[in-house]
């Protein structure tokens, strides 16, 4: 009795809150004020998500090919000389407010959840940059995540090269753009002490569309995150880099596959014994179905093996061939396309591995209603199966200008 309890009010916070006063990459203001166009142009129904067009315009290194907008480099009577006008900046807040149906029952004011300053756009007619800089994130400094330059058609190959840091999972389904709070549990899944995962790197990225419809993507990864660098200035942990390959193919309006395998090296080391050399691979099969921009399906499943995992305890401990297995189904309902003023999303996630602590699986209910193009209110209901099950609900706003 208590629990339908519990769904009953967290159902009814978000149908109510949801109308009272979440995630962008390659899609910032600062390009709708360049071009003088609406946001609409590359979103579907809203940011963050993207449409054709948007995967096109971020494709083509943040420009629109057959038109330039009016004076956007000084001239300074240089032609090797690129000099923005004027720096292209957006500023992005959104702001939460939660009730945790777990052990605590607690309410909390989250807001800034998330504040964040970005910039991209081109600095040539072949060179393209983009970064963002979290000021604040859950109440911290985060720094930089996505950031890279972009070499477009590269010495005329049709080849996109990109290098900086970014999400190994962006050629599957990039995380930035879902609508919900609750991510894609499993590419940040990693047992162990293991640093490699579909999340955040540093490495190259190599991508190649064709007339078929076919784009093929490749990655090379230092395998260890983001994080800081050493005393040698080295940011990867060892020798070993590693690869990511991804074939995707669309088939007819509405149906595209891919499919995408990962291989690679690590050292894994806990506080005290030597370092253990760990092979990594992962392989899995996307789907994605469209029906002109008003009924989406996405589906992610993910396989993963660990030849050697890292224990941290004491005594330090090993498991050696450790599976790992999970994925995602994401569900995006917009009445009218691009030209809906709400739309509802729902996400299962769910993870199985040999190392119990990444066992996760939740379902999510996630609704927004467009207030302007570049402001919407949401709410979303999360209901964990994992652990001690509990649910959580989420109201706020997500503002970007």
């Amino acid at each position: 009795m208590k629990r339908y309890t519990h769904f009953k009010f967290a159902l009814s916070a978000v149908i109510i809150l949801v109308f009272f006063p979440e995630y962008i990459i390659n899609a910032i203001p600062a390009f709708a004020r360049k071009y003088q166009i609406s946001c609409q142009v590359c979103h579907s129904p809203v940011m963050p998500r993207l449409k054709a067009f948007g995967d096109e315009f971020a494709g083509n290194g943040f420009r629109l090919t057959e038109y330039e907008s009016p004076r956007y480099f000084i001239e300074t009577g240089d032609q090797k000389l690129s000099l923005l006008r004027e720096l292209p900046l957006a500023i992005r807040m959104d702001g939460l407010v939660s009730y945790n149906f777990g052990n605590n029952e607690s309410a909390d004011f989250g807001t800034p959840f998330i504040l964040k300053i970005l910039s991209g756009g081109e600095i040539s007619e072949k060179l393209s940059y983009y970064f963002y800089f979290f000021f604040n994130e859950r109440g911290s400094i985060a720094g930089v995540e996505d950031a890279f330059l972009m070499y477009h058609d590269f010495f005329g190959s049709g080849i996109n090269l990109y290098a900086g840091q970014f999400q190994v999972s962006d050629p599957l389904f990039k995380g930035e753009l879902r609508y919900t709070l609750e991510p894609y549990k499993i590419y940040g899944s990693s047992p162990g002490t293991s640093s490699a995962n579909m999340k955040y790197d540093r490495g190259l990225v190599l991508e190649k569309g064709f007339s078929t419809g076919t784009d093929v993507v490749g990655q090379i990864v230092n395998g260890a995150g983001i994080g800081e660098a050493d005393d040698r200035y080295f940011f990867d942990k060892d020798k070993y880099k590693n690869f990511m390959l991804r074939l995707s193919q669309s088939i007819g309006k509405y149906f595209s596959v891919g499919f995408f395998g990962y291989t690679g090296k690590e050292l894994v080391q806990g506080l005290i014994g030597p370092p253990v050399t760990s092979k990594i691979k992962m392989f899995g099969p996307d789907i994605t179905i469209d029906f002109e921009e008003k009924f989406i399906i996405n589906f992610q499943w993910i396989k993963r093996t660990d030849s050697e995992v890292l224990i941290q305890g004491f005594p330090v401990s090993t498991m050696s061939d450790v599976s790992t297995t999970g994925g995602f189904a994401e569900l995006i309902f917009s009445p009218r396309g691009d030209m809906s003023k709400w739309y509802m999303t729902g996400l299962v996630n769910w993870v199985e591995s040999e190392w119990d602590p990444l066992d996760y699986s939740s379902l999510t209910l996630h609704a927004g209603y467009i207030l302007r193009r570049n402001l919407r209110v949401v709410g979303e209901y999360t209901y964990q199966f994992s652990g001690i099950s509990h649910g959580k609900v989420n109201a706020g706003f997500i503002a970007a200008f």
